[in-house]
C-alpha cells in the first residue's frame, strides 16, 4: 500500500483515505452550504420549474421545495439528494450528470459543463457521497425537529359566482342568476375558485350591494310568497315573530346559528325599517338585504355559539363540496344532532347527497367545465374554411364531453375510460364532422368504426377545437393541455423576448408542414427545453384539423414572390404528408404513432391517474396542494385506484380524507 501511494498527490491520498475510512466516522455535509451556495445554482438553472409536484418532471424522483420553503426545509432537501448520488463515484451522480446533460436530460443543458456552477454541485455530491447513512439520518432528524412541517391552514373562502347563484336560488327561490352580472372570474391554477384569486375589488363589492337590494326586493315584492317568515305577525312591531324570522333566516343565510349579539343587531335593523313603514315585510326585506352583504354570507366563515360551530362547518363544507350550494334541511338537522362528527356520519350524508341527481350532477359539471376548459371551445372562433363550426356545434361539442363523463361517473364505470372509450354521445352534426353514422337520437351513444383513430376525450371536438387556432392546429397548445390538465405538470411561460410565432414560408421553397416549421423550436436552445416537452405530444394529433375533423394530408399554402398564395388568385394549397409520431417525454414507454394511442398511454399512467385526484383536490379545497398534503393525496389515490377508478368513490374518499378531518377537528380543539 505504501509503495503504491508514494507517487500520489496529497489530494489523491486524501481521497483514498476518505474512501477507506469507515462511514460511521464521516462528517455530516454542511446543509447551510447547500442552502447558500448549491440551491441558488439550481434555482438559476430553473430546475424547480419542472421538478416539482406540478412540474413537467413530476414523475421523476426529484421534487424541489416550494417557493415559500424555510431555510431548514431547503437544507433538508439538500440532504435528501443523497438518494441521487453515486457513492462509488460522486462525479457520476445524477444531480451532476442530469443538469449538465451528461446523461440524457429532457430539459437539456441547465448547468454548463466545466463551469463554476458545476464545481459547486460537484462539491455537494462529493460531500453527500462521503457521508454515512447514520450521519445523514441524524442531520435530517435535527432539521426536522427544528422546522417540522405544519398542515396548511384553510383560509376564508369566498363564494364563487356559481355558488352565489346556487345559494340565493336555494335560500330565496331566486332563479335570476345575478352573478352573471358580476365581474368575470379568472382562471388561476386551472380553476376559478382558488384562494389566491379571491380578492374583493371595489367593483365586486358594489355589485354585491346592488344584487342584494334587487334580490331582497324580489323576495317580498308580492308578500311573503316563499314562506320566509315562519310565523304570522300580530303587527309590524311583533318582536316574537321578528326574532323567529331573524334566527331562522340567519341560520340558513350564514349556514350556522346566529350569536345573540347578531340576533340583537339584525332585530334592531328590522324594527327601525318596520316601524318606519308600518309593514312587517319591510323589516324582513331590509334584514335579507343586509345579510346578503355580510361576510358571513359571502364567505365560508362558520363560527357559531357554544362550541357547536364545527358541526355546521362540516355541513357547509360537505354541501359546497358535493352540491356547490348551501346545506339543505337534512344537513342542518344532521349538524344540529352532531351526526357529522364521525366519519361514518359524514359518509352517510355524502352518499345521500351524491345520489341526489340534479344537485350532485350540477356540482360535478362545474368541476368538469373548469378542469377541461369548456369555455375555450364554446368561445372559439374559426376562420374561412370552417363554416360548419357554429356556436351550436361548439355547444354540442362541450355537451358531448359532458355526457361521456356523466356516463362514466353515474353508471359507476372506470373513469380512466374517459381517455380510451371507443364510443361517444353524438348529434347528427357531430357525427357528420367525425365521419361516422349518426345515432338515432341527439346525444345517443355511437360506437366508432373499427380502426377509427378517435378515442375518449382526446378524440372529441372539445379538446381538438379548443387547442387550435382559427385556421391551423397547434401542437404546442395540445401538448400544454395534456401536460397541465391530464398530468398536473406546470409548463413555464416562454422566456422574455422570445419570438413565439413560426417563420413565414419562403417563396420558391418546397412547402413545409406545421411539424417541419416547428423544428425551429427544437433547434433554438431558448425554446427547445420546453417545446420538446409539449410539441411531440401535440404532433400525435396532427391528423385532426382545427375543428377536430380528420385529414389524411395537411394542406399548405404555397407562397409566391410578391405575396399571396393559397388564396384567391394564388396557387391552390399543396397536400403534405403528416408525421403523427410522438412521445410524452418523462413517461416510460410513451412513444406513439396515433392519437388513439395517446389516450391509452395516459389511461395506464399512474401520473395521469393521480392527476385526476390532484385536480379534484385543488378544486375541492380552492388551492394547490403542498408537500404537507402529499400523504392525503397518496391516500386518496390509493382508494381511487382500489375502487377501479370509480369517481363517486373518490368523492366519498375526499369527505373522509385527513385534510377534511384535520380542518374540521382544528375548529373543535380536539
Amino acid at each position: 500500500m505504501t509503495c503504491r501511494l508514494a507517487g500520489l498527490s496529497l489530494a489523491v491520498l486524501l481521497f483514498v483515505l476518505i474512501a477507506v475510512t469507515p462511514r460511521a466516522q464521516s462528517a455530516a455535509p454542511d446543509p447551510v452550504f447547500f442552502q447558500t451556495q448549491v440551491f441558488p445554482v439550481f434555482e438559476a438553472a430553473s430546475c424547480s420549474g419542472c421538478h416539482s409536484p406540478s412540474g413537467v418532471a413530476s414523475a421523476s424522483r426529484l421534487h424541489f421545495p416550494e417557493k415559500d420553503a424555510t431555510p431548514a426545509q431547503i437544507q433538508l432537501f439538500g440532504l435528501s439528494l443523497s438518494g441521487l448520488v453515486d457513492r462509488g463515484d460522486a462525479s457520476r451522480s445524477l444531480i451532476l450528470t442530469k443538469p449538465t446533460n451528461g446523461v440524457r436530460h429532457t430539459g437539456g443543458v441547465r448547468i454548463k459543463p466545466g463551469s463554476p456552477e458545476e464545481q459547486v454541485v460537484a462539491r455537494w455530491a462529493a460531500s453527500l457521497a462521503s457521508a454515512s447513512d447514520a450521519t445523514l439520518a441524524a442531520a435530517m432528524k435535527t432539521l426536522h425537529e427544528r422546522d417540522g412541517e405544519a398542515a396548511p391552514k384553510q383560509l376564508v373562502r369566498r363564494l364563487t359566482h356559481a355558488q352565489y347563484d346556487n345559494t340565493v336560488r336555494d335560500l330565496l327561490n331566486d332563479y335570476s342568476r345575478p352573478a352573471q352580472r358580476f365581474p368575470p372570474e379568472d382562471f388561476v391554477d386551472g380553476f376559478k375558485n382558488q384562494l389566491t384569486a379571491q380578492d374583493m375589488p371595489p367593483i365586486l363589492v358594489e355589485t354585491y350591494s346592488t344584487a342584494a337590494e334587487r334580490i331582497a326586493l324580489n323576495a317580498f315584492r308580492v308578500g311573503d310568497i316563499f314562506g320566509l317568515i315562519p310565523c304570522k305577525p300580530a303587527s309590524a312591531a311583533d318582536a316574537r315573530c321578528r326574532d323567529a324570522f331573524v334566527r331562522k333566516f340567519g341560520l340558513r343565510a350564514f349556514r350556522r346559528p346566529l350569536r345573540e349579539d347578531e340576533v340583537t343587531r339584525y332585530a334592531a335593523v328590522f324594527t327601525q325599517q318596520a316601524t318606519g313603514t308600518k309593514r312587517f315585510n319591510e323589516g324582513a326585506r331590509v334584514v335579507v338585504e343586509a345579510m346578503l352583504q355580510s361576510p358571513n354570507f359571502l364567505f365560508h366563515v362558520e363560527a357559531g355559539p357554544d362550541g357547536r360551530s364545527s358541526d355546521y362547518d362540516a355541513a357547509s363544507r360537505l354541501s359546497y363540496l358535493l352540491w356547490n350550494t348551501m346545506p339543505d334541511e337534512a344537513l342542518f338537522t344532521a349538524a344540529e344532532k352532531g351526526e357529522l362528527r364521525t366519519a361514518e356520519g359524514r359518509e352517510r350524508a355524502a352518499r345521500r347527497m351524491i345520489e341526489n341527481g340534479p344537485r350532485a350532477r350540477q356540482a360535478l359539471d362545474q368541476f368538469f367545465d373548469e378542469w377541461l376548459r369548456f369555455d375555450r371551445v364554446i368561445n372559439a372562433v374559426k376562420g374561412r374554411g370552417f363554416g360548419e363550426f357554429t356556436p351550436e356545434l361548439a355547444a354540442a361539442m362541450a355537451e358531448e364531453t359532458r355526457t361521456l363523463l356523466h356516463h362514466l361517473v353515474w353508471n359507476d364505470r372506470n373513469f380512466m375510460e374517459a381517455l380510451t372509450a371507443d364510443y361517444s354521445f353524438l348529434t347528427s352534426e357531430l357525427a357528420a364532422l367525425y365521419g361516422v353514422p349518426a345515432p338515432d337520437g341527439q346525444f345517443d351513444m355511437a360506437k366508432f368504426p373499427a380502426g377509427s383513430e378517435r378515442a375518449g376525450l382526446l378524440g372529441q371536438g372539445t379538446f381538438l377545437a379548443s387547442t387550435a387556432g382559427p385556421t391551423a392546429t397547434s401542437p404546442t397548445a395540445r401538448g400544454i393541455f395534456i401536460r397541465e390538465r391530464l398530468l398536473c405538470q406546470h409548463v413555464p411561460p416562454p422566456p422574455p423576448g422570445v419570438i413565439t410565432t413560426l417563420p413565414d414560408p419562403i417563396a420558391d421553397q418546397a412547402p413545409k408542414g406545421r411539424r417541419q416549421l416547428m423544428n425551429e423550436h427544437a433547434e433554438n436552445p431558448s425554446c427547445a427545453s420546453c417545446h420538446r416537452l409539449m410539441d411531440p405530444i401535440g404532433f400525435g394529433f396532427e391528423h385532426f384539423d382545427a375543428i377536430g375533423r380528420w385529414r389524411d394530408k395537411e394542406l399548405v399554402a404555397v407562397p409566391v414572390r410578391g405575396g399571396g398564395g393559397g388564396g384567391r388568385g394564388g396557387p391552390p394549397p399543396v397536400p403534405v404528408d403528416i408525421d403523427a409520431q410522438g412521445e410524452i417525454a418523462g413517461l416510460p414507454n410513451s412513444t406513439f404513432s396515433s392519437a388513439k394511442a395517446v389516450g391509452a398511454i395516459l389511461a395506464d399512467s399512474p401520473v395521469c391517474q393521480e392527476c385526476i385526484v390532484r385536480q379534484m383536490f385543488r378544486y375541492s379545497y380552492g388551492r394547490l396542494e403542498t408537500s404537507a398534503d402529499e400523504k392525503t393525496i397518496d391516500g386518496l389515490f390509493a382508494q381511487f385506484k382500489g375502487s377501479g377508478f370509480r369517481f363517486k368513490h373518490l368523492l366519498i374518499a375526499l369527505v373522509q380524507s385527513p385534510e377534511f378531518l384535520r380542518e374540521w377537528n382544528s375548529t373543535t380543539n380536539k
